[in-house]
């Protein structure tokens, strides 16, 4: 390959490709029709490299004004080269609005030798992002709740129970992630996604960028789900049939969430539902189920505000991924509402997941103290206020990061007006 390439490419402050000159396309093998507007520059690089290097890289760009060095690219057929980068921001009305890559081949140098070096930190990283695991807080708040119920009972908690309940739910939620982004690489859906926001849409892209096989990520979620399914049997001995049905129905209906025949995301409506009772009134019955020996409608009530919350988390998500979706036949209800209109179902659910707390303290089922929950509403405006400006844009991501961040503390401080109260 000849030093006299030179590959130009510009792309937005996502990533998005948005010029594509001839030495990029003899460069990498692509035409233009094929990236431009289509795929993001992550797409030139191998995925640790991504995890680990490509986002110091753009920092020092945007801070001193440039960055070159020398690593490893591939092309089209997934063949490394070895060549020598200069990525300067690019600029309009004196605002950043991306990025420009000057890229010449290093002829006859091993892409070995320019590899940039991997971390262990990056390697862990990256089963983090395989896993999802940042998002494992959609099972660690209402298992909390459920001890929290168990107090509220007058029951005592057994806190070795309580981490055994805890592990074996996130295991299974592990499970169902990893089978999430199985199941939409098959289906076309991850591909077919071009304006997702990493890490909150588009699935954890693991398969994208090459730091998993698909095979690989179908293990992992068969053998995840198969630890928790054991860890759970002490919790069944424990406390009956019932946590193995409450469990099946957990499993069932996170692993068909995607994977066909049901594909319950796709069923207009469906999967937002099971979404909120999975990870709000199911777990927190059966965290108490597995203390108390009984499920405690006490306990399906209080897990109302935090399913509510979880398909919020869902909903506001799906919005990036609106086109994917809705190209390949994922008629989930943004889909089927469309962008704008759908602001206003998520509008619901944070205000019905707030309006119960309160209806639950006035009818006397939880404590006075529960209301310190209430702290939480500013994050639920300020992400509603966000939703309806940057609904279809990428603003969006900090309204992303609330409704975490607004399913958190919302639930942590339920816990504990429920616990202490």
């Amino acid at each position: 390959m000849s030093e006299n390439i030179k590959s130009v490419v510009t792309c937005d402050l996502d990533g998005k490709i948005e010029t594509f000159n001839d030495g990029a396309e003899a460069l990498f093998g692509y035409s233009p029709d094929e990236v431009i507007g289509k795929q993001r520059v992550s797409l030139f690089s191998p995925g640790l490299i991504v995890l680990g290097n490509v986002g110091q890289w753009l920092k020092e760009a945007s801070e001193k004004g440039e960055w070159e060095g020398d690593t490893v690219f591939l092309n089209k057929n997934k063949e490394k080269i070895a060549a020598h980068i200069k990525i300067t921001p690019t600029y309009k009305d004196d605002e950043q609005i991306g990025y420009c890559g000057v890229t010449t081949p290093l002829e006859g140098v091993d892409p070995a030798s320019v590899e940039p070096k991997i971390k262990w930190t990056t390697k862990l990283f990256k089963w983090m992002v395989i896993t999802r695991a940042p998002f494992l807080r959609a099972t660690i708040v209402p298992v909390l709740l459920g001890g929290a119920v168990t107090s509220l009972l007058g029951f005592p908690v057994d806190l070795g129970v309580l981490g055994m309940t805890l592990l074996a739910a996130c295991l299974v939620q592990i499970g169902a992630n990893t089978a999430n982004d199985y199941f939409d690489h098959t289906s076309g859906t991850d591909e077919a996604t071009y304006d997702y926001i990493v890490p909150f849409s588009g699935g954890s892209r693991s398969i994208q960028m090459g730091l998993i096989s698909p095979k690989g990520m179908l293990i992992t979620s068969l053998v995840t789900l198969a630890l928790g399914g054991i860890i759970a049997i002490p919790l069944i001995i424990r406390a009956g049939m019932p946590v193995f049905y409450l469990g099946l129905i957990g499993v069932l209906s996170s692993f068909f969430y995607t994977a066909p025949p049901l594909r319950l995301a796709a069923r207009k409506g469906l999967g937002e539902l099971l979404v909120g009772l999975n990870f709000g009134p199911l777990v927190v019955a059966g965290s108490t189920l597995v203390q108390t020996g009984t499920i405690e409608s006490m306990a399906l009530l209080v897990g109302v505000p935090a399913g509510l919350l979880t398909a919020a988390i869902l909903w506001i998500n799906q919005l990036p991924d609106y086109s994917g979706d809705k190209a390949t036949g994922k008629d989930n209800l943004v889909v089927i509402l469309g962008k704008a209109r759908a602001r206003y179902g998520y509008v619901a659910l944070v205000v019905g997941a707030f309006s119960m707390i309160v209806a639950m303290v006035v009818k006397g089922m939880i404590p006075m103290l529960s209301l310190i929950t209430l702290l939480a509403v500013y994050l639920g405006v300020k992400a509603i206020s966000t939703l309806f400006k940057h609904y279809d844009d990428r603003l969006l991501v900090s309204a992303n990061s609330g409704t975490i961040n607004l399913h958190l503390i919302t639930g942590i401080l339920l816990t504990i007006g429920i616990w202490a109260g």
